[in-house]
């Protein structure tokens, strides 16, 4: 891209915008070196690249890259064995921490469902972290290069050294300068001269205290004294200064030597890092200007939908609809001078810039762009005194350099061609030369004055004519793009409203030839359609938008109904599997305890079919009557009456209805059992089909009974457990037993409390404890049964 057209649509402003966010030197390097790409494989990579920085802006505030110092220098240095300063270092280590902290941020993003990473998760990878010698600098450097006690055993011992004997010395001075001595003294102070202790002495009493004079006031009354006490200590100090300054000296030659296997390494992820921190200056300039991302043309479409000059104040710029390259590939601009013409010209071409340079541009989302190998502009009076060339000569130079060099890939922007000479002579070199850049298929935007190029508009095929409105009612423009309608003249009506008299304006009007008159009339009349138009498709467009934005919730509602229902499915199959396993199980368990008994000899007795229907039927699960109608009407059918015979499914026993606890309870004479039963486990006799028994007989209590003396709840819920204990204490006396034990565990308690509550409302519990402490403690209960 050619450097006069950067500097004529002051492309560099833009990128002066965008390094107020930069914080890195590399980054700024990088902003400094960028210009516009004409390949549409890095244009589109940039823009996918920013894409992924807006993103992370808004979601995660950007990538975590600080200000980082310029290491190039450092990096040279290490190249031929130099030895780098503290500052120095500790910017190497700053390099080395962001590349961790930048390198934990993506592998982080891997699980945000937020965020859907195009292009940077994998640039990330290319950043290298050397984690030794980053704790290396980390544990021996500050932030601002100086070295810490931790950087070496030597260098603590020396600097605590230092600490003691600066301290005893101050102690020894410190006793000069009070009592007799003080009256020797300039003042009662301890300072330092030629880095050795010494005391302020006046001159009239140097031999009072003796020692090494190190120097003395400007005005000679006072010298400063070493004394003689402290100038073996200052000499230890002196010596451990040195040495202190050796061993530094060492160390940074040390981490030097660290650091230097790894230049290529810290050039790289330093380069990486300035380029993110490009990325989050360009994502955040785009927030400041509320950018969207343009789309590429394949063809070299321009489609700038309310696009905005980014330089121009956002309260007072205003939004057009500039196209080019569809329909037509030459746009002729129109109207009156300061009316937003030449600005229009600059929108488009630096929006062009910014799109290609991977920056997104102020206009609404879906605008499309073009990728041209050049752009040309002849924007401006660049008259030059220097080379003695007037404004139409100058403009006339820069056109022929222009039409020398356009292709089919260019686009050109001429401001007021052929201004500044004849009109007549202008506007047919106008012509002439819109023409030839038609035949170089290059797209071309032209404003001009000249009435001759409306004509050209109608006449020339993909060429349309377009102007910027204005206001004659308030006599100033709106900076409104009109594509399809040409400017008319509003110089009768401009003079008339700031009063002119009516005589010299109907003069003037009659001296236009009436072709022109009319011309004015019509385009008079178009702008006033196209404002209608323009008005009913603003209206049209948010009421678009609007159903568009109702379809879109509506369809993220139907996606969300039916994926939650797709999961209860799933989740209720998962249920009803898990339910189906444990049923064969225990079933599978039951059946092979019975054949073991069977095997064995040992006679079926009715407690042991009990306790297997019992497992059983405690695995069934009830279906919902309140929404199954069905199962509801069957249910309906049994009505339940005092002295009614019923099977209770969950025992497999009959029994005689004695009283009706509430609407779902019965109490249920089982044998020598009473018993409270829920109205969904009984099942009615038929009177008809039943045969008298004798239900004392029915029940036999036998302390040989085949269920378990434990019941084991723990990992149950309450519910489930509290019915289960219900069920085991009703089984174990019908099975004859006079104690069993409830195993809850401890937990939390709810369930031990529960428990208790139960066993002490039930009339059939004769008392519980608690286990032994080697049989479970509170975590067991052991019941005793009536």
């Amino acid at each position: 891209m050619n450097n006069k057209i950067l500097k004529t649509l002051e492309y560099s402003k833009i990128k002066s915008e965008i390094n107020e966010f930069i914080g890195t030197a590399s980054g700024r390097t990088e902003l400094n070196e960028m210009v516009p790409a004409v390949e549409h494989s890095l244009v589109q990579n940039a823009l996918t690249e920013t894409l992924d920085a807006v993103n992370i802006n808004r979601v995660k505030g950007g990538i975590p890259v600080p200000r980082l110092a310029d290491i190039s220098e450092a990096l040279k240095r290490l190249k031929i064995d130099a030895v780098l300063n503290g500052q120095e270092l500790s910017q190497i280590g700053n390099v080395l921490r962001t590349t961790r902290n930048v390198t934990d941020f993506f592998s982080d993003l891997e699980n945000d469902d937020q965020l859907d990473m195009r292009i940077l998760d994998q640039t990330s990878q290319e950043l290298v972290t050397v984690p030794d010698v980053e704790q290396r600098l980390s544990r021996s450097l500050e932030g601002n290069g100086h070295l810490t006690n931790a950087a070496s055993p030597d260098l603590a011992y020396l600097r605590s050294t230092i600490t003691r004997i600066e301290n005893e010395i101050r102690q020894k001075m410190e006793k000069l300068t009070r009592g007799n001595n003080a009256k020797y003294l300039s003042e009662p102070i301890v300072t330092i001269r030629n880095e050795r202790f010494v005391l302020p002495v006046k001159t009239e009493y140097r031999s009072k205290l003796g020692g090494v004079v190190h120097d003395q006031s400007a005005s000679g009354q006072t010298l400063y004294i070493e004394p003689e006490a402290v100038v073996e200590l200052n000499n230890d100090l002196r010596q451990n200064q040195v040495a202190v300054v050796h061993e530094e000296q060492r160390i940074f030659q040390e981490l030097s030597e660290l650091v230097a296997p790894h230049r290529d390494t810290l050039k790289q992820n330093d380069h990486i890092l300035g380029h993110f921190d490009l990325l989050n200056a360009k994502a955040r300039y785009a927030a400041k200007i509320k950018a969207t991302e343009p789309k590429i043309s394949e063809d070299n479409q321009i489609n700038l939908r309310k696009a905005r000059h980014p330089l121009i104040d956002p309260k007072r710029v205003v939004g057009n609809d500039i196209r080019l390259g569809k329909d037509f590939k030459t746009l002729i601009i129109t109207g009156p001078n300061t009316g937003g013409k030449t600005i229009s010209l600059k929108t488009v071409g630096l929006l062009q810039l910014m799109g290609q340079s991977g920056i997104f541009i102020p206009a609404n989302e879906n605008s499309t762009i073009g990728i041209f190998d050049e752009i040309f502009a002849d924007i401006g009076d660049e008259q030059s005194i220097e080379q003695n060339l007037s404004t139409f000569s100058s403009h006339m130079d820069n056109i022929i350099h222009i039409l020398a060099q356009i292709d089919n890939n260019s686009l050109v922007l001429f401001d007021e061609l052929g201004a500044g000479t004849d009109p007549k002579e202008g506007a047919a070199l106008a012509i002439a030369i819109l023409d030839d850049v038609r035949n170089h298929a290059s797209l071309v935007m032209a404003t001009t004055h000249y009435p001759e190029l409306k004509t050209y508009g109608y006449e020339r095929s993909e060429t349309i004519n377009a102007s910027m409105e204005f206001n004659v009612e308030t006599l100033k423009p709106t900076y409104k793009l009109l594509i399809g309608i040409p400017g008319q003249s509003n110089a009768f009506d401009i003079s008339s409203r700031l009063g002119l008299d009516n005589r010299l304006i109907s003069q003037a009007r009659d001296l236009v030839d009436q072709d022109s008159q009319d011309l004015n009339n019509m385009i008079k009349d178009l702008t006033d359609r196209q404002r209608k138009v323009d008005k009913l498709y603003d209206q049209l467009d948010n009421t678009v938008g609007q159903a568009s934005g109702y379809q879109k919730t509506i369809v993220d509602e139907l996606n969300t109904l039916n994926n939650r229902r797709a999961q209860l499915l799933e989740q209720a199959k998962e249920e009803a599997n898990r339910i189906v396993d444990n049923s064969k199980s225990e079933a599978d368990g039951i059946i092979k305890r019975l054949r073991k008994m069977e095997s064995a000899g040992v006679a079926f007795r009715e407690n042991d079919l009990i306790e297997a229907k019992s497992n059983i039927n405690a695995l069934r699960q009830e279906s919902n009557l309140k929404r199954n109608k069905v199962l509801r009407r069957a249910k309906n059918k049994q009505t339940f009456h005092v002295n009614d015979e019923v099977i209770v499914s969950s025992y497999g026993q009959r029994g005689e209805l004695l009283r009706k606890v509430d609407d779902k309870h019965w109490e249920v004479q089982m044998g020598i059992i009473k018993m409270k039963v829920s109205t969904d486990e009984m099942e009615k006799v038929d009177p008809e089909k039943s045969k008298p028994v004798s239900h004392r007989a029915s029940v036999q209590r036998t302390g040989s009974a085949g269920i378990r003396a434990t019941l084991d709840l723990r990992g149950k819920r309450y519910e489930e457990a509290m019915t289960e204990t219900d069920r085991y204490i009703d089984a174990a006396l019908l099975a004859g037993y006079d104690q069993v034990t409830i195993i809850h565990g401890k937990g939390t308690g709810a369930l031990r409390t529960g428990i208790t509550k139960y066993l002490q409302s039930n009339r059939r519990i004769k008392g519980f404890e608690y286990a032994p402490a080697n049989a479970g403690g509170n975590g067991a209960t052991i019941v005793k049964l009536k």
